[in-house]
């Protein structure tokens, strides 16, 4: 089954619903996720960098089982930790700290195998190409970087290497807020979007900007059709924009080059965006406390689902 999951930075725990039914499964307790900060470790079980210390030197995330509510295990780090990602196989964990460094943990031991100062500011997006070999990085900086995680381990290929990453855009002028990779191997391309509200296209082979798209609202979340023609854009002022990765706009479109259109419910922010398996559907949250379910051929709401009101809802969208 696909299941949606839902966090805020409030404590209210993590909420799992089926797709397709409806259906609430297990809620679990004690959870205030940092933002990107909640994720699925292997299909095996989620974890979550937490708010609640970030006023403290070190940080704290947590860990639970699908099938109990509380806390199954606690790590604390050396500072607190912002975004987390993990690879398929739930082998490993990588986290992007406020000091901007990012660590890369080993599932099964714990073992911190490798920490690297990746960022001038806190990292705040992370996610792993379609073969997982590249760690893509955004953060407070305005600055999106692509590393090669084979390369992170070889120190003799690292000490010979003009800097760390493969690619480095810094392009955005402000804050970058969510960043996602495409699956055209080769072809593959990256889009990120920031406070400058604007979104931006790279090729994630070549390390060069395709195309610039400008937004009337800061965009905070992002995803890739999983037909790679259009990406949906979800902003502060409630609405999701569909931006074009290749094609021009429609000469009647009202809101600027490259926008194809927008779909318009949500009563606040737009915090975070997922597509189904099959692409049929996509699921925003909001700081309305709202996750919506759309179907992206007639633009209509399949259905809702309530985290918690009145909070910035993250989620996770997965086949299980």
């Amino acid at each position: 089954m696909e299941v949606v999951i839902a966090s805020s930075p409030v404590d209210a725990g993590i909420s799992c619903w089926d797709l397709n039914s409806g259906t609430e499964h297990l809620r679990h307790r004690t959870c205030a996720s940092a933002p990107h900060g909640l994720t699925c470790v292997g299909r095996r079980f989620l974890a979550s960098s937490q708010l609640r210390d970030s006023s403290l030197s070190s940080g704290s995330i947590l860990y639970w089982s699908w099938n109990k509510p509380q806390v199954e295990v606690k790590s604390f780090p050396a500072e607190p930790i912002n975004p987390l990602v993990s690879n398929s196989e739930g082998t490993y964990l990588i986290g992007g700290g406020s000091s901007g460094d990012i660590y890369f943990w080993e599932v099964s031991s714990g073992t911190l195998l490798k920490r690297w100062h990746a960022h001038y500011r806190a990292v705040t997006c992370l996610v792993l190409s379609e073969d997982e070999s590249l760690l893509i990085s955004g953060a407070e900086d305005g600055c999106v970087r692509v590393w090669s995680l084979l390369m992170m381990f070889d120190d003799i290929g690292m000490e010979a290497a003009k800097h760390q990453y493969e690619h480095g855009f810094s392009e955005h002028t402000l804050r970058v807020t969510d960043v996602i990779s495409g699956h055209g191997g080769c072809n593959a391309v990256i889009v990120s979007a920031s406070e400058d509200r604007t979104c931006k296209v790279w090729s994630l082979s070549k390390g060069k900007l395709l195309r610039t798209v400008e937004f009337p609202s800061i965009i905070d979340a992002i995803a890739l059709d999983p037909g790679e023609h259009v990406f949906y854009a979800g902003s502060r002022d409630g609405k999701i924009f569909a931006g074009a990765l290749n094609a021009e706009s429609p000469s009647s479109s009202c809101y600027g080059k490259h926008i194809t259109g927008s779909l318009s419910d949500h009563s606040k922010a737009v915090t975070c965006l997922a597509f189904s398996s099959n692409g049929t559907l996509l699921v925003s949250g909001s700081e309305d406390g709202l996750l919506r379910v759309w179907d992206t051929k007639t633009h209509n709401i399949v259905r809702i689902f309530r985290h918690t009101k009145g909070t910035i809802v993250l989620k996770y969208c997965f086949v299980a």
